[in-house]
């Protein structure tokens, strides 16, 4: 059994090199790419935590595609296999400003639409620590909607922590349909992260993160939310009390990804025993590393993390 379990859709991510645009390129990079899978790698690789990431693709070269490259980077696969539905992908193209980072998804029809939570393993799910998932997933499809729901609820009746990740995406709903949807799905789950941007235009909660955050933890029965701010950093809120931990200075190459790697390091260091202050300072340190490699997945090692954050804490002492 593994220590965390993560569910959802991971893609093919394809991107023209040197910050080409897609429409004059000849040549596309191609990695695996997906929130929850990122989380599972970033965890198993922060912490001593074991992962595995579960999810429904088609019995296809592209889907074989996916779970041969996350194999690779460590983490278990449990894999409904189908003989339906595509293999869903985005096309990224890279830019500076005033351009910026376009994302244009295709993934309709896919596989992972029509998953139900019977197809999954539910004593993979009941015998982890900790079963995480993201508002990406539901915003996927009706039938996931009901699966999220239904496999946060098996998590829970297993004695397993839930954590998600509200992760809203413009492109795939609009902010009134995922507040109705993801609302209701809080009271199954126990860490939720979110970001602050979201919370003001997806709830409508207004204030600066720390009453957002005590907004949340008051007004929803979390365990602990943890509210991230981007260039200014994350806190958390636990126990009644807020901690709260600044950005690490970074050299952004690509920045996709970087909200996945600070979870995984949280909830990693979580795992492990640690308390809501060391797991954002892990989180931080881990996030501003992934934004200096190429592609989704943060391939930081602990000694890295832990490199980044003696630094800070002897500039700081000086």
């Amino acid at each position: 059994m593994s220590d965390i379990v993560t569910f959802g859709e991971t893609m093919l991510r394809l991107s023209p090199p040197d910050h080409r645009r897609l429409e004059d390129t000849d040549e596309l990079e191609l990695r695996a790419a997906g929130a929850e899978s990122n989380v599972a790698i970033a965890a198993q690789r922060l912490g001593s935590a074991s992962a595995t990431w579960t999810s429904k693709l088609p019995d296809s070269p592209l889907g074989r595609r996916v779970v041969g490259e996350l194999s690779k980077y460590g983490i278990d696969t449990d894999i409904v296999w189908s003989d339906e539905g595509r293999q869903g992908t985005y096309y990224l193209e890279h830019g500076g400003k005033p351009r910026g980072t376009n994302v244009i998804y295709d993934r309709d029809d896919t596989a992972i639409s029509t998953a139900e939570a019977r197809e999954f393993d539910v004593d993979l799910i009941q015998g982890a620590d900790v079963f995480f998932t993201t508002g990406i997933t539901p915003a996927l499809s009706p039938t996931l909607r009901d699966t999220t729901t239904n496999m946060l609820k098996a998590a829970r009746q297993g004695g397993t922590t839930t954590a998600f990740d509200f992760n809203y995406r413009q492109k795939l709903w609009s902010p009134e349909e995922a507040k109705e949807t993801l609302t209701k799905l809080f009271p199954g789950i126990d860490v939720l992260v979110i970001a602050a941007r979201d919370a003001r235009n997806v709830l409508g909660i207004d204030g600066d993160p720390r009453q957002v955050a005590h907004t949340l933890g008051s007004q929803f029965d979390f365990t602990t939310v943890v509210v991230t701010r981007g260039s200014k950093g994350a806190l958390a809120w636990h126990d009644n009390t807020v901690y709260d931990h600044g950005a690490y200075e970074t050299e952004t190459v690509d920045p996709i990804g970087t909200g996945d790697a600070f979870t995984g390091a949280f909830i990693a260091r979580r795992l492990d025993g640690e308390d809501v202050p060391t797991a954002l300072e892990y989180g931080a340190a881990t996030a501003a590393l992934k934004r200096t490699i190429p592609g989704d997945v943060a391939l930081v090692t602990r000694e890295e993390v832990e490199q980044v954050v003696s630094e800070d804490d002897e500039e700081i002492s000086r």
